[in-house]
């Protein structure tokens, strides 16, 4: 997208608003999904560059602050569809049935388990509820199903979901069992 003159001197005039959409609409850093700040400042200046080359007059604030965040919802709502694509490619080895059952599986399942109930007692709620979403989901329950067993939209559960690998990848435990 090429800008004019005239354009560009408005988008630079503009520039702090990208920072107050942010500042307005994301309260917290797992709402960030897989982009960084500065990756969604970028996003929200390509959303004010969108205002400054359609602008057709009016209050210009206005109308850049909406195409700001239609901008940011975009990212972030790919964001999600894709953290969601990664948890479902991540599931399909759990979820593939194998036709024997050794013991040493039955160990590391139990070491699984233990694992995880460590985990819930040192976690925050929403975490819990993401690893319960997480086993549900190895049974084959879509997070659909899983919202409406809790009373909450599927989106939700894939936040808690994406809360939970996050910190299920921070505990040392669970990075030493994936690495079997």
């Amino acid at each position: 997208m090429t800008l004019t003159a005239e354009q560009q001197k408005k988008v630079e005039q503009n520039i702090r608003l990208v920072r107050k959409v942010i500042n307005d609409k994301i309260h917290g850093p797992y709402q960030l999904g897989i982009y960084t700040y500065d990756d969604i400042f970028q996003i929200g200046c390509i959303g004010l560059c969108k205002a400054a080359a359609t602008d057709k007059g009016g209050t210009f604030s206005t109308y850049a602050y909406r195409l700001i965040w239609n901008e940011i919802c975009d990212a972030l709502i790919y964001s999600t569809r894709r953290q969601a694509a990664e948890f479902s490619s991540d599931m399909i080895p759990l979820v593939a049935e194998e036709p024997t059952v050794s013991i040493a599986d039955v160990a590391t399942q139990l070491d699984v388990q233990a694992a995880l109930k460590a985990a819930k007692q040192e976690a925050s709620p929403c975490v819990v509820k993401g690893i319960e979403a997480m086993i549900q989901m190895t049974k084959g329950r879509s997070s659909k199903e899983i919202g409406n067993e809790f009373g909450v939209s599927a989106n939700l559960v894939c936040a808690w979901v994406s809360k939970a690998r996050k910190y299920l990848k921070s505990r040392p435990e669970i990075l030493a069992l994936a690495e079997t």
